[in-house]
């Protein structure tokens, strides 16, 4: 389904240590105007886990993310659904890229392989490893982590979120 605004509120306050970016919303998300609203995701215990959160917070509450240095958005901002469901003209990498940039981060995190090929504008068979991306000009750090979706648990692995975590706390030290 196409929305004429965007499906859910970017959270990309200037002065950002991260943003992380998904897909697109899902169906749930959707429903509740909530990034990582499935209750299958694991997004919200992961940030907590990994230490990038002091509790795990509610889907309702991802407006209190920048108090942490960490901001959202999706690659595909104005339809929600599925990975395999979201059609190739959903996907507006130029207006993510403006977006990023306005905000500054010191790091772009993509949740998942799928929003990260899509920026980097690879066939979806194409090698892509996680951990720390291509450059991209003018662009910040980029690190690929593995979906926290539900359906993505074939190739879950919390290391590499542990890994941004570390960057993470990294940058915010320095």
């Amino acid at each position: 389904m196409e929305y004429p605004g965007h499906v859910l509120p970017d959270v990309l306050p200037v002065g950002l240590c991260a943003v992380i970016c998904g897909t697109a919303a899902g169906r749930q998300s959707a429903r509740v105007n909530a990034y990582y609203a499935d209750s299958h995701n694991r997004f919200w215990g992961v940030l907590h886990r990994v230490g990038l959160t002091p509790r795990q917070f509610a889907p309702a509450e991802f407006r209190d993310l920048p108090a942490f240095g960490l901001g959202l958005t999706d690659i595909a901002k104005k339809t929600f659904g599925t990975d395999s469901t979201l059609l190739p003209g959903a996907f507006d990498v130029p207006a993510f890229v403006e977006s990023v940039r306005h905000c500054r981060p010191r790091i772009a995190a993509f949740n998942g392989k799928k929003s990260a090929r899509v920026f980097y504008r690879l066939p979806s068979r194409k090698g892509l490893d996680y951990g720390v991306g291509p450059k991209f000009p003018d662009f910040p750090e980029i690190f690929v982590l593995p979906s926290t979706s539900g359906s993505a648990t074939r190739y879950w692995d919390l290391m590499w979120w542990q890994e941004f975590a570390r960057r993470v706390r990294e940058i915010t030290s320095v």
